[in-house]
């Protein structure tokens, strides 16, 4: 089991939740003691999924007022917990409830500087305000279009975001977004058209938002990756990132 990088302490962790639904902007959040309770009903799971805020000394007698919160808006509850020794208890709780955890990603943490020098290239172009150009990306071929339109609405919603795009004969190929909250710069929304993979356009995307985010004086940076996307973990291994924790997200049947 993934172990919690050793430099992150409890506010990093709240920080980097925290930034976390800054980038995926659900409409509603509530905080209770320890946990941030996002309300949406998109396709995006972190938008709508109770996370901790620390990973140690939760009651899991907790979880069941979550459950109730979600309910009285007519939602199901969802869990996304790290899979760290100290949250044991929690585990233990949702899996006696029915809950069943899925979809392993992991948090990774590095710096503006290692990820800018991933690339040689030119930088992608980036925007305070989302483009079509970039939006384009979402939608194009080869992508849920449902999906994809979620990510549009909820990305464009936030008031953190950096939009990055690369196009080519007027067409975007790649794009991607970077948060810059709470200490952090955060990567989210990476993708790269079907057709164009393989020629290095991701990393002119983290390039462009690597500079946007060090012309903020932000230094720290973190992503979230499914850990069986083998061809984004390659790009972030050579931007030198590393697995701070991996979590599960804990849904009912």
């Amino acid at each position: 089991m993934p172990t919690q990088h050793p430099t992150l302490t409890d506010t990093d962790i709240a920080n980097i939740e925290r930034a976390t639904l800054d980038a995926v902007a659900p409409p509603a959040v509530e905080a209770i003691d320890h946990w941030l309770l996002p309300f949406d009903t998109s396709t995006i799971g972190r938008a709508k999924s109770a996370v901790p805020l620390r990973h140690h000394t939760l009651d899991a007698a907790q979880i069941a007022g979550i459950e109730a919160l979600y309910a009285a808006r007519g939602l199901q509850a969802a869990f996304r917990v790290a899979d760290v020794p100290g949250l044991a208890n929690i585990h233990a709780e949702l899996q006696r409830l029915g809950y069943r955890a899925d979809q392993p990603t992991l948090v990774q943490v590095g710096t503006v500087h290692q990820m800018r020098a991933v690339c040689q290239a030119n930088p992608a172009d980036t925007s305070t305000t989302p483009t079509p150009e970039w939006s384009a990306i979402y939608l194009s071929e080869g992508f849920d279009p449902v999906d994809g339109a979620h990510r549009i609405q909820a990305l464009s919603r936030s008031r953190h975001l950096v939009y990055a795009s690369v196009q080519e004969a007027g067409q975007a190929v790649a794009a991607g977004t970077a948060s810059l909250s709470q200490g952090w710069a955060s990567i989210h929304g990476m993708r790269t058209a079907a057709n164009s993979r393989g020629r290095g356009l991701a990393a002119r995307v983290l390039a462009g938002l690597a500079d946007a985010a060090a012309q903020q004086g932000l230094e720290r940076v973190f992503l979230q990756v499914e850990e069986g996307n083998h061809s984004a973990l390659a790009l972030y291994r050579r931007a030198r990132f590393a697995t701070a924790w991996r979590y599960h997200y804990w849904r009912k049947p």
